[in-house]
């Protein structure tokens, strides 16, 4: 028997006159995962099928399950659109199982179908009653569900339904900066953002010889983790070392952390406006450590006018390990290699700073010089599903 995979959008269907830009970013998006199989994918504003070869089936779906705007797909039978036909596949399907209750749930797309839904479903439970011997129809909790789809042209038959990931396709927002450290919690973020259909590329601060090699390798493996999600992404990497000595040596130390965050949200925002990002994205949890307090927040924040969403704001940290968990990023995120920003916490950072004594600090030494150069001396590395790696 001839199979596809289907799929069903979910949300997407809520999005009215703009249904089709979604549907037709998906389609995209799975054309390009896809690249490297022999599909065939036909579209309407309901469904999407994927015509695979049978050998493929394993590899393709482990790929499907991680595109965004999936909201479930099946991996269903095609026969005719006749009775007789359906019927037969139907109990061919159903020989090769072992069970006691079944059920049939029809859904007649195609309105000039002689059959109601009803009836299509009485007649199918009828033909397997009478060719099974000792089962019966269940309609509250079956052991089968044979769920049967008919459209103008063919009928699909499918009886497990897998879940999606769900959210929008990737690209129906624009671009956006993720703050990429080494950390649990910002991989989290970026990949909820980019479940809402943000496009994303990262900035990681590097702080060499304060941190080691093996810190900057653990972000690239992250984003590697990330850009299963996606089609690529640019990783931007920051020299932060002078700018980080130099707020050593100028400020109070329970101060560090909260001008070494404002400092990088300056060299974000820069970055930002050279590449036309729309947002800053970061794994800030209110109140997780000093600089993620409200007030903390404020202060840091206050040196930029973009637009910051913090996916992981709201949840605690036991609740985003179970997502690192989920999206294979955890045990990255706990190897021993610290960023810049854990190896200079101090024993009592502030947690209510001031933004006046902040600029006081900032202004004993030319930052702006600094930023400068860290910007114009960045790295930047294009990481792709084949992990190609180039200065952009």
């Amino acid at each position: 028997m001839n199979r596809l995979i289907l799929i069903k959008y979910g949300e997407l269907t809520t999005k009215k006159g703009n249904r089709n830009f979604f549907i037709k970013t998906l389609t995209k998006n799975i054309e390009h995962k896809l690249s490297n199989f022999d599909v065939k994918i036909k579209k309407d504003l309901s469904r999407m099928c994927i015509y695979f070869n049978d050998c493929d089936l394993k590899k393709i779906i482990d790929t499907i399950k991680d595109i965004f705007g999936i909201h479930a797909y099946h991996v269903a039978y095609i026969t005719n659109t006749n009775i007789d036909d359906i019927a037969s596949t139907v109990l061919e399907l159903l020989k090769e199982k072992k069970f006691k209750t079944f059920k049939i749930e029809t859904k007649r797309g195609d309105k000039s179908f002689p059959l109601s839904s009803p009836e299509v479903s009485k007649k199918l439970g009828g033909h397997i009653l009478k060719n099974i011997p000792n089962i019966n129809v269940d309609v509250h909790n079956p052991e089968v569900l044979v769920k049967v789809e008919i459209t103008a042209t063919e009928t699909y038959i499918y009886l497990d339904s897998y879940k999606g990931s769900g959210g929008y396709p990737v690209g129906t927002q624009p671009r956006a900066l993720l703050m990429l450290s080494g950390g649990i919690d910002s991989p989290v973020a970026g990949y909820l953002a980019m479940k809402r259909g943000i496009k994303l590329d990262c900035v990681y601060f590097k702080a060499i010889p304060h941190t080691s090699m093996q810190a900057r390798e653990k972000v690239i493996d992250l984003t590697k983790k990330l850009v299963k999600y996606t089609d690529s992404i640019n990783l931007h990497i920051v020299n932060f070392t002078p700018i980080q000595e130099e707020i050593y040596k100028t400020s109070d130390p329970n101060y560090v952390i909260t001008i070494m965050r404002r400092m990088m949200y300056r060299i974000a925002t820069k970055i930002m406006e050279n590449n036309s990002y729309l947002c800053l994205i970061n794994g800030e949890s209110v109140g997780q450590v000093a600089s993620q307090t409200l007030t903390s927040m404020n202060v840091i924040n206050n040196v930029t006018n973009k637009v910051v969403i913090r996916p992981v704001a709201c949840l605690d940290k036991i609740e985003i390990m179970d997502i690192a968990r989920k999206i294979d990023t955890y045990e990255t995120s706990i190897l021993p290699y610290e960023d810049c920003c854990t190896i200079f916490v101090p024993k009592h950072p502030v947690i209510n700073p001031s933004l006046k004594l902040s600029i006081e600090y900032e202004n004993s030494f030319d930052y702006d010089k600094l930023i400068e150069e860290a910007i114009n001396n960045m790295e930047v590395i294009k990481i792709t599903n084949n992990y190609n790696k180039f200065d952009i």
